[in-house]
């Protein structure tokens, strides 16, 4: 298929081609997909994401098997995740397992899948692929990570923070080891920016701990 070998180069791939670095949640290093990128001698490193499970570029990709999707439509947790994926520019959901097992099962009826495949496609936009395994997984994890990126890459998603609260969070969850659950309680505790940027490495130990020597020489 020609298109194709456009897109992701019909060369064969080798350890000297580049490939971009892939940010891996840290719950997914129980899953064999890591292993295979290893092996496939793609860069990755573990992080924890508070949105997606892999991170390529600018591309945003929740990886999940047949089982877990289905619970995820029932218990309606799949819908956050859409709504958090689509903060990146591009996104997609994989799938992992038999086609023929997205709507035989006794758990959802199968036009309620079929319903959600659709309103995936159709309404929200993004993309879903299906793989046969873990190793499938790597390797389409390995075609992305191997093409150039179209545009900068942005570190955060790119959904603006609406209210003050959320502006002050945003600025402060673009520093290493802080999260939305971290920078609430630094707001809490010194209330604005300038004093949390004004606080001695002691002060902020109470909430940084270790990272608060870090979080300081960042600052200086």
């Amino acid at each position: 298929m020609p298109a194709f070998h456009d897109i992701f180069s019909s060369k064969k791939e080798t350890p000297s081609s580049k490939a971009q670095t892939i940010i891996i949640d840290i719950h997914e290093k129980n899953s064999l997909v890591p292993a295979e990128l290893s092996r496939l001698e793609i860069p990755f490193r573990f992080e924890h994401l508070e949105v997606a499970d892999y991170i390529i570029s600018n591309i945003a990709i929740e990886r999940k098997t047949i089982q877990d999707l289905k619970s995820s439509i029932i218990s309606k947790r799949i819908f956050d995740q859409i709504k958090n994926l689509k903060q990146y520019p591009s996104s997609l959901i994989m799938i992992e397992g038999l086609q023929e097992d997205l709507t035989n099962n006794e758990i959802l009826h199968e036009n309620a899948m079929r319903g959600f495949l659709l309103s995936l496609a159709l309404q929200e936009k993004i993309s879903l692929i299906i793989t046969k395994n873990e190793r499938d997984s790597a390797h389409y994890l390995s075609l992305l990570a191997r093409k150039k990126p179209s545009s900068d890459i942005s570190l955060r998603p790119t959904r603006l923070p609406e209210t003050r609260e959320e502006q002050l969070q945003f600025i402060l969850e673009g520093f290493q080891g802080i999260g939305p659950v971290i920078a609430k309680k630094l707001l809490i505790k010194f209330k604005s920016l300038k004093n949390i940027f004004n606080a001695s490495e002691q002060e902020l130990q109470d909430i940084l701990g270790k990272r608060a020597k870090d979080f300081r020489s960042l600052l200086e």
